[in-house]
């Protein structure tokens, strides 16, 4: 699989350092730091879950925040259909649920992947939304207007692999890396009209290289450099730096490809995870020129690191997970082993600090929370239901927003719960009944106000009122008929009983729904 199989870190998020506090990531990929000192320590799917909103078909982008929104991706699992959703962060409605882009030819991906896989970033109003080869489009993050939209950044991902490589913000520019097997660069697009900044082609000569070999899908850091900063933007075969204009600074070749885990930097060192199937972790002195391989490492640590989960870097240490679950603390200046501990599962999603405590995501949305420092110390662990969970959550003030294969959770310690929000928040919107799971038309709309009143776009004329009822929304129409919407799951499914039948009859129909 080698050659084929995509690096998944499909969720990396960009961690600062606590140390070098006067200069940051400017990137998505979740929040791999914050300020907060409420996070919760416990939940479970009946605990300290605030709402909890269904997201439709596949993605594995994270969630970011603007203001009161949080953005993410999804798209079709055939790739037809790609979309932006924006969901109100302290009610979990839907408030957007657009479809950006049409693909006609989407290549095959692994089923490991998706086709929203790459993170959105969010900067100043603008939300920007990128899909690899198949759109990026920026999009107003109030109203959810298009601002401006690319499809030229084309490249060749791969068959069996497919896009992962998440937007970053440095200034006013987008980056993006274009890593494919047949073209390689890295382009700055101007975030207010879409416009091409600057772009610079990969220097290394990959003459001889397989072109599987060529690409990768990670996305740039940014370190400090004299008194500005650099750009760190690992690719295929090489580990590229270039000033905020785009003019290469140094490289250092590697043999490695498939590349995800985001670069950290700190102590004048560049952390960068070198290979997929052999990922190690390189630390690379900052200030050079030109080509420094042979002049600049200043060590490797080759056991136990990972491919998909990004470093992260706190005062003099570094914590990484492998996707095995192997979580190793090492000196940052040195390379050397503090110590070395196995979590349970297997992990995607990049750590988060808080404080003074990490959360560890694994792929089965259990979470083991421990203290940084030169000793193994579990402080927590917890799990949502038993469900696939691949993205980086997003951190909001004392909140943990949690992105899973079927949905979205707002988590949050019970005192901070908001009292302007109760369990019918979670059905208040547009319902898409019975729409086919290759994105096409529903059947018809249900919708359910904050009044409590109810309609069906199919039959206008009806009118419904609804309750909530065992944690399920009860719509009775004036035209006799009855419907329930009910969690099952990862899954939402709209029960109908038909005239002069009761809740408990035997159901006349029953189909999926969706809240837009």
């Amino acid at each position: 699989m080698r050659a084929t199989l995509l690096i998944l870190c499909l969720a990396c998020s960009a961690p600062t350092s606590a140390e070098d506090s006067w200069w940051q990531f400017l990137g998505p990929h979740g929040n791999g730091h914050t300020d907060s000192e409420g996070l919760p320590l416990t939940w479970s799917e009946t605990k300290n879950v605030l709402w909890k909103t269904v997201i439709h078909d596949r993605g594995w982008s994270s969630p970011v925040i603007a203001g009161d929104k949080i953005w993410m991706t999804t798209a079709t699992a055939d790739g037809h259909k790609l979309y932006a959703v924006c969901v109100h962060k302290h009610s979990g409605n839907i408030l957007h649920d657009l479809h950006l882009f049409d693909v006609a030819n989407p290549q095959k991906i692994t089923k490991a992947n998706t086709y929203a896989t790459p993170t959105p970033v969010v900067k100043d109003g603008c939300v920007v939304v990128h899909f690899g080869t198949y759109g990026t489009a920026c999009l107003n993050s109030e109203t959810g207007q298009e601002i401006w939209r690319r499809r030229d950044l084309n490249c060749d991902h791969e068959a069996n692999a497919g896009p992962a490589s998440s937007p970053t913000v440095v200034g006013n520019n987008v980056l993006v890396h274009v890593d494919g097997r047949d073209v390689q660069y890295i382009v700055a697009l101007d975030i207010k009209s879409g416009r091409t900044a600057w772009k610079t082609d990969r220097t290394f000569d990959l003459t001889g290289v397989p072109v599987n070999q060529r690409k990768a899908y990670c996305m740039p850091g940014v370190a400090p450099r004299g008194d500005g900063i650099q750009l760190i933007s690992p690719a295929g075969q090489g580990v590229y730096s270039y000033d905020t204009s785009g003019n290469e600074l140094w490289k250092v070749r590697h043999k490695g490809w498939s590349c995800f885990p985001r670069p950290v930097a700190g102590h004048g060192l560049v952390f960068a995870i070198i290979d997929r199937d052999h990922p190690e972790l390189w630390a690379i002195r900052g200030d050079g020129f030109g080509d420094v391989t042979d002049t600049h490492v200043a060590w490797k640590e080759k056991k136990s690191m990972p491919a998909r989960c990004t470093p992260m870097l706190i005062d003099d240490l570094l914590y990484v997970v492998n996707r095995g679950g192997i979580i190793t603390c090492i000196e940052a200046e040195t390379g050397q082993t503090v110590w070395k501990e196995r979590l349970q599962g297997e992990y995607s999603a990049t750590p988060i600090y808080a404080k003074d405590r990490i959360y560890l995501f694994n792929e089965d949305a259990a979470c083991t929370i421990i203290r940084p420092g030169r000793s193994f110390n579990v402080v927590g662990s917890c799990s949502l239901e038993s469900q696939q969970l691949l993205s980086t959550p997003a951190v909001d003030g004392d909140a943990l927003i949690i992105r899973t294969a079927g949905f979205l959770y707002r988590v949050q310690s019970g005192p901070q719960l908001s009292s302007s929000t109760t369990p019918e928040d979670a059905f208040i919107g547009h319902w898409d009944i019975g729409r086919p799971q290759n994105g096409g038309k529903p059947a018809f709309v249900m919708t359910l106000n904050s009044d409590f009143s109810a309609r069906k776009s199919h039959v206008p004329a009806a009118t419904g009122t609804w309750k909530l009822v065992n944690g399920e929304a009860r719509v009775v129409w004036s035209d006799g008929w009855r419907d329930i919407i009910r969690r099952e799951g990862n899954r939402c499914l709209k029960i109908a009983f038909g005239v002069g039948s009761n809740f408990d009859s035997r159901p006349s129909n029953t189909q999926t729904a969706h809240r837009q």
